[in-house]
């Protein structure tokens, strides 16, 4: 039977107080878990409107209203208004998640200034904005962390490492095709990537006649067992997308996925399926995936096809 897990990655104050409880309701009206990603640190989202000189960046928010999806005050922060710490203001929103049985890990500290700078960031910079996320996950949820989704799906080499070093087994940090190990100077890394699989939303929606309407048909085309055969997929959400102004699109495609006959669940779950399976080793690399502005760390160059 195929599995789709599920990967919210949290980036906001208002995703994590708003978004995550409805998130919450909708899968516990399917009765499924997830995992959820937190953003730990200040919400700088305001900030990230300098992306607006990188390829492809306009293009992709001209296709999605930032400010419907976003909200003003959120697009204020770090820029007109200093950045909320939505650890100090949102735990017990995170803590709820905890408690409602999902699988909860770390996104990272600061999003926006993750997403812009890890690549070239040095190893001093990198281990300081890792451990403070993971001290602040500590401080939430009364135990270390188990898991990380990189923001943006952005890391580099000392972070990698990192993740070995605070005895993870498995994360999910960037777009590929299938679970595998990294290697960084041809030796593999001891924790297990669960790549992203399947377009996020906010890639495909206004691409090619896809709207919020019909986009679900479109990714339960890329999960029908009867065309691809059974294939296990990873599909990461927002909580400042699915969580509130697309949640019933993503109601749907919980529904279609069940429908199509796949398990849905967390990745601690997937992980668990895998743990004796003999996976490939690739190495840590970089890479475009349509939709979405900039390079990503990929296992392969491109995202699922119908």
């Amino acid at each position: 039977m195929a599995r789709i897990t599920l990967k919210v990655d949290v980036d906001t104050l208002r995703g994590t107080r708003e978004g995550v409880p409805t998130l919450q309701r909708l899968l516990d009206r399917h009765g499924v878990r997830a995992t959820f990603l937190f953003s730990l640190g200040p919400d700088n989202t305001g900030r990230a409107l300098r992306r607006v000189f990188r390829p492809g960046f306009l293009k992709k928010v001209s296709r999605t209203s930032v400010v419907e999806h976003y909200g003003l005050k959120t697009l204020s922060y770090g820029v007109l208004l200093p950045g909320p710490d939505i650890g100090k203001k949102a735990a017990a929103e995170m803590r709820a998640v905890a408690t409602g049985g999902h699988e909860c890990g770390i996104h990272t500290w600061d999003h926006v200034e993750w997403h812009d700078q890890v690549r070239h960031r040095d190893a001093t910079w990198t281990l300081q904005r890792m451990q403070h996320s993971y001290d602040r996950f500590g401080e939430i949820f009364g135990h270390a962390p188990i898991t990380h989704g990189a923001a943006g799906w952005q890391m580099n080499e000392t972070a990698i490492r990192q993740l070995d070093t605070w005895g993870m087994q498995y994360a999910s940090d960037g777009r590929g095709s299938a679970p595998y190990f990294i290697s960084l100077n041809g030796l593999p890394c001891r924790h297990m990537q669960l790549p992203t699989t399947l377009p996020t939303l906010d890639e495909v929606l206004g691409v090619d006649g896809l709207n919020e309407a019909n986009v679900h048909e479109h990714l339960l085309s890329l999960t029908d067992p009867s065309r691809h055969g059974p294939r296990d997929h990873v599909f990461t959400l927002h909580a400042e997308l699915e969580g509130q102004k697309l949640a019933p699109i993503f109601d749907r495609l919980l529904t279609g996925w069940r429908a199509q006959g796949h398990t849905l669940g967390t990745m601690g779950d997937y992980h668990a399926t895998l743990t004796h399976q003999m996976l490939p080793i690739h190495p840590f690399a970089w890479g475009e995936v349509s939709g979405r502005s900039g390079e990503l760390i990929v296992d392969i160059p491109e995202t699922p096809s119908p």
